[in-house]
Order: structure tokens, then C-alpha cells, then sequence
């Protein structure tokens, strides 16, 4: 059928396509069903919604659509059944536990980043890598086949540097000190990072505290080629774009497939061009890898998959057990991390762990001799050369390179918790600080989140501050209380733990 279109001022989602009842009736459409729209050569897939918000003659297209194609209002189009696509028998071939071949996987990634694959099938996929998992093989066809759907990266100075923490670990901004290190040193680290997804702040989020971190591939070409570094959002990047697809699945459903997360991490690794991956897994209660013998076997698997694409990787095992320096949320951590690159000093945790990941990579780079990483990474870092470079990095990326500290606004609504007994901190509980910097607003309001006064081991006496909320809105203040009241993220006891008598 052809049709006129009409552009919607709504976001569906889904990639819909609104077509009036009495018409869908007469093509023998339904709802969900799949179409495609051609105008010239262009072909664009959605699902139909059944609407009276269209007339006969119309069809409707969300905003959604026009990331795909700019449709103009008034448009003739051409509307046709989709069809089912082959590659939904390949994803019930998975379903069934059998193993994928190459071209298959091509397949449905093609057809998740073409949008010929609705939300019910990418589920679909995603929970039969959950239930019956990928080999090497089908983890290694995955990773290019999501890199090469998307935009790739080539940039002239080489070697190519990065670092990925796969996460959990409230308060970790160790690579907004990790990157400017490595690039002071004078190797090449372009980094991509996340927003947070269920964190109180991803490093895309603390960055964008004090600098842009939205921009082009050539734009970041520009700027890497030229310092040797950025700190941006990968999310603006047409980098492994099924990746942003099977996210949102992932997220609905709340399983997140060990093979689909290789795939995910390593295939914008190797869409960067990166040589060198050193990748950290941050092990302990309360995070993603609670034991030591699953980060040893999650290793070997970055580190087979890093041979199969070319790329040198290694994997650093590290404490995860409870948040990293004394800050969680977006702006609380933008003035840690740039007072420990002022200064060259900050929370051991911080600075142990930046020192320990970006002396890694010194080594990795050929820079550094071996063992030798980790003090010439805190001499860079001691000696300002770090700070320098991150100056440069926030210039380049459209900030001001003389921020301070205390020009960074945090939530002025505040709520001080205090040591209800005296005795020693036997536990921070990682998903409960994360929580309450939530519902106090992070990552959304910057300026919301927890600052930590106590760590694990310490001796507190009654009445000493453990940790103070700070909100933007009292709304906001008054939830993130509640919570933390009800899920006691610090544990204090004395040094008899429990008393057994005989029996």
C-alpha cells in the first residue's frame, strides 16, 4: 500500500509504525506485526501499532523511525509485511542449546541493528544466551559481527591503549586518573566509557561533571590524535550498535549472559582499534564476580577472546569488597578524582588501585619495565604530569581547564548518618551505598550522592559520623534516609562477633 506520512512528536521505544484500524483491516495487518517502509532506496523496518491517532492514507512514524531515516512530513511511501527473517530460526536453533554457525550470528546481528527483529525476539536470543550459553567460537563471530555492523575507529598513533572495569564497585572514577597517566606517559588511550545503568555513576557521567563527553568519531580522531587521550560517552558513538539494542533486554529482563558481556566489552574494544586491553574485575561480596575462582575463569576468557581478535589482553583481579575512595555520585566524585590528579595524593584505595591498573598498562605499552609500572605511574601522577595532561583533556573536550574542587556543586540538601554503638566497621555493603545515592538522585542529579568517612576495619566510637547524604531536592533527601535506614550499609560490631556456649 502506499501512504502519506506522518510524523509523530512521540518516542514508542520500539521502532513504531502507527496505522489506522479500518486500513489494517484492509491490508491484513496486525499488531506487532513487522513492515517496512521504502521510500527510494531506502528500506526502514518497525512493528505496527493499530492507532485511530492516523488516518486512512496515513501512516504514522515515531521519532524512533527517524533515527533510522529522516522521513519528511507529507512523504509517500510504500508500506509492505516484513516477513518473518530467517534469522528468527537461528535464534530458536539457540533456544534449542544448539551451537551457532558464523553466518548465522551475522545474521541476527544484522537484523537486531537493521531493526528487522522485534523486541520479543531480541529477548528472545538474549535468554537463550543466558539458559544455554556461547562457546569461544560463537563469543569471537559474535564480537566482530557486532563491531563490524557499526562505525570503526582508526586512529594514526599507535600503540592503542584501554581499559574496561566491568563494574559493581560503587565510587570507582579510578580511570579518570588511569587515563592521563597512561597518555602523560606518552601512549595512546582513547576511552569510551559508560552511563550508568544501574550504578549511581558511570565515568561517562563524572566526566561530563567538568567536560563534554558527547562527540563524533572524527571529532574524537581530532582529539586523541592530537593529546593522545579523551574520556567520552560511548553511547553517542555508532560503535556496536546491537550492543544498545540487547542492553535494554538485558536490563527488562535483569540477566546479563557471561558470553553476550564479552561480546559487548570486547567488540567496542576492537571498533576502537585498540591493541592493548587490560581489562578489571573488580572480585568481592556484593559486586558482579563475588569469588576469586570465577574472576580466574571470567579471565581466561577475556584473554582467549582478546587472541582470536588480535588484541593483547590482560586482566587485573581486584578488590571490589566495598565503594573505592570516599565518594559516590557524579559530582562528589568529579572532586576526588580531580583533587587526587591536583595533588597526587587522595583515598589508598583511589590511588592504589589507578596507580596499579595504569602501571599495567605502562608495562603492556612497553613504556614502564616489568614490575616496574607502578611506581613510574605514581611518579607521574605525584609530579602533576597526570593533572597536566588531564587539563588537557578537559580543554580539548569544550571544559575549563582551570576547574577547582570547589567550584564543582554538590547537592547543598544534607543528612549526616552517625555510629549508633562503638566498635570496629566489619562491612560496607556495596548494593546499599549504591541504593541510597540513587534514591537520593544519582546519577541524574549531579550533585547527588554519599560521602564515606569510615572504611572496613576501622574503630568508630559512638556518635562518629559514618556517611552524609546530599540531595538536591528534599523529596529526594527524605528517600535516600528511608532507605538507608532500612538497609543498613554499614556494619558495626566489636571483635567477638558471636558467643557459643556448650551444649
Amino acid at each position: 500500500m502506499k501512504a502519506k506520512v506522518r510524523i509523530l512528536d512521540m518516542y514508542s521505544g520500539r521502532y513504531s509504525v502507527f496505522i489506522n484500524e479500518k486500513e489494517a483491516k484492509k491490508v491484513k495487518l496486525h499488531p506487532d506485526d513487522l513492515v517496512k517502509l521504502e521510500a527510494g532506496k531506502k528500506t526502514v523496518y518497525g512493528s505496527v501499532v493499530i492507532s485511530n491517532l492516523v488516518k486512512e492514507g496515513e501512516i504514522g512514524v515515531s521519532k524512533d523511525i527517524l533515527q533510522l531515516h529522516n522521513f519528511s512530513d507529507g512523504e509517500i511511501v510504500t508500506v509492505v509485511p516484513g516477513g518473518t527473517p530467517e534469522s528468527v530460526r537461528y535464534i530458536k536453533k539457540k533456544m534449542r542449546g544448539e551451537k551457532l554457525r558464523k553466518v548465522e550470528i551475522e545474521a541476527i546481528v544484522k537484523d537486531i541493528v537493521d531493526r528487522k527483529l522485534r523486541d520479543i525476539e531480541i529477548s528472545s536470543f538474549v535468554t537463550s544466551l543466558e539458559i544455554n550459553g556461547l562457546d569461544m567460537d560463537e563469543i569471537a563471530a559474535l564480537t566482530i559481527a557486532m563491531a563490524e555492523t557499526g562505525d570503526m575507529l582508526d586512529i594514526d598513533r599507535k600503540p592503542i591503549m584501554d581499559v574496561h572495569s566491568i563494574g559493581g564497585v560503587p565510587g570507582n572514577k579510578t580511570n579518570i586518573l588511569v587515563v592521563p597517566i597512561v597518555a602523560a606517559a606518552g601512549l595512546t588511550i582513547p576511552k569510551t566509557s559508560s552511563r550508568a545503568i544501574t550504578s549511581a555513576a558511570g565515568t561517562a557521567d563524572v566526566v561530563e561533571v567538568f567536560a563534554e563527553v558527547s562527540f563524533s568519531l572524527d571529532e574524537i580522531k581530532r582529539i586523541v590524535e592530537k593529546i593522545g587521550a579523551c574520556l567520552v560517552w560511548g553511547g553517542a558513538l555508532n560503535l556496536a550498535p546491537a550492543d544498545d539494542i540487547t542492553i535494554k533486554s538485558e536490563r527488562a529482563l535483569s540477566i546479563d549472559p557471561t558470553g553476550l558481556m564479552l561480546a559487548s566489552i570486547m567488540s567496542k574494544k576492537y571498533a576502537m582499534g585498540s591493541q592493548y586491553v587490560l581489562i578489571d574485575i573488580p572480585t568481592g561480596k556484593g559486586v558482579k564476580v563475588e569469588t576469586v575462582d570465577e574472576a580466574r575463569s571470567l579471565a581466561r576468557d577475556f584473554i582467549e577472546l582478546g587472541k582470536r581478535l588480535g588484541q593483547y589482553v590482560e586482566v587485573a583481579i581486584t578488590y571490589g569488597g566495598q565503594p573505592i575512595g570516599h565518594t559516590v555520585g557524579p559530582a562528589l566524585e568529579a572532586r576526588e578524582a580531580l583533587q587526587a590528579l591536583m595533588t597526587g595524593k587522595g583515598p589508598g584505595s583511589l590511588i592504589e588501585k589507578a596507580t596499579g591498573l595504569a602501571g599495567i598498562l605502562l608495562e603492556m605499552g612497553g613504556v614502564a619495565p616489568a614490575g616496574m609500572g607502578k611506581k613510574m605511574a605514581r611518579e607521574i601522577l605525584e609530579s602533576g604530569k597526570a593533572y597536566q595532561k588531564m587539563r588537557e583533556i578537559i580543554e580539548e573536550q569544550g571544559g575549563n581547564p582551570d576547574i577547582k574542587p570547589d567550584d564543582i556543586l554538590i547537592g547543598d540538601k544534607t543528612y549526616t548518618f552517625t555510629a549508633p554503638t562503638s566498635g570496629y566497621i566489619t562491612s560496607i555493603d556495596n548494593k546499599a551505598i549504591t541504593g541510597i545515592a540513587r534514591a537520593a538522585g544519582a546519577p541524574e542529579d549531579k550533585g547527588a550522592g554519599i560521602e564515606l568517612y569510615v572504611k572496613v576495619g576501622e574503630k568508630v566510637k559512638e556518635g562518629d559520623p559514618l556517611f552524609t547524604i546530599y540531595a538536591e531536592s528534599e523529596v529526594r533527601l527524605d528517600q535516600a534516609i528511608v532507605f538507608a535506614r532500612r538497609a543498613e550499609p554499614i556494619r558495626i560490631e566489636g571483635m567477638v562477633l558471636q558467643r557459643i556456649g556448650n551444649i
